[in-house]
């Protein structure tokens, strides 16, 4: 229980910083793009999220601002602490309620569908504050119907021009694919989970 509430007071606070950047409404311009591009990461291998991260690093670190959002995941992975550590990069992750969508009360899964929407929401309305947006596991969230495809296709279609913008999940629709400029797959041949049961670990997958 006080793991869960250290974890919305995390989002919290990240929710806030961004409100506090959108009030004073900086105008510090980041890098120029001629045209920011669309990206997909998915696949059923290991590697989406830290593809992503990896991205968000590299691009924190040509002074560009990033905002890492996660979806329907617990907020406790160990690069995060990373990113939250770098002054230019706002992440937002973790869940009040800690289950799997198909587990949930139809209250808990209306609240999450807020949740999880009002955070899409957040990413399209602050989308001209920021150089790098990443949407972690959107795509889970879609198939999950907690935010909207519809939201996330109009997102991708009509951003700001400089902005990059990443998608990573499983099943990307045509729709969204047709959308990407990158649409890199990451596919599972091998994984210890099912050639000996191995659980996830800390460092590895975590």
């Amino acid at each position: 229980m006080q793991e869960l509430k250290q974890k919305q007071q995390e989002v919290d606070k990240a929710l806030a910083a961004i409100k506090e950047r959108r009030e004073k409404r900086q105008d510090q311009a980041g890098p120029v793009q001629e045209r920011g591009r669309n990206h997909i990461y998915a696949g059923d291998g290991k590697g989406k999220t830290t593809a992503a991260t990896g991205l968000a690093v590299r691009a924190a670190s040509r002074g560009w601002r990033v905002l890492f959002i996660q979806f329907l995941k617990s907020g406790t992975s160990a690069e995060l602490d990373v990113l939250r550590s770098l002054p230019n990069v706002d992440v937002i992750s973790g869940q009040k309620i800690n289950k799997f969508t198909f587990a949930m009360t139809p209250e808990e899964l209306a609240e999450t569908r807020q949740v999880m929407g009002d955070r899409l929401q957040l990413a399209i309305d602050e989308a001209k504050d920021y150089d790098l947006i990443v949407l972690d596991e959107a795509l889970g969230a879609i198939s999950a119907q907690v935010i909207s495809e519809d939201l996330v296709a109009d997102f991708m279609a009509n951003k700001p021009q400089n902005l990059e913008l990443v998608v990573t999940g499983r099943n990307p629709s045509e729709r969204l694919v047709d959308l990407a400029d990158y649409y890199s797959e990451v596919c599972m041949r091998k994984h210890p989970y099912e050639t000996e049961g191995l659980n996830a670990r800390a460092g590895v997958e975590f």
